[in-house]
């Protein structure tokens, strides 16, 4: 099954998303292998393929840039 998963990177708090290929559980779970969750915080987990336009904190510009 294709998903979305969406997460922090625990180094960051810059918000990612990967597509994976993943197993189900009988049960209609999804099987995230651990290698992939090692060092992330899950936000979500979407059906398919999600084309993410925008995401918290892409709007917000460097303290550099505002003086």
């Amino acid at each position: 099954m294709i998903v979305t998963v969406i997460y922090y990177d625990n180094s960051s708090l810059e918000l990612h998303h990967r597509t994976l290929d993943v197993e189900c559980k009988t049960s209609g779970r999804v099987i995230i292998p651990e290698q992939f969750r090692k060092g992330k915080s899950i936000i979500a987990v979407c059906e398919g393929e999600v084309d993410v336009l925008n995401k918290v904190g892409d709007r917000i510009l460097p303290v550099s840039a505002c003086a």
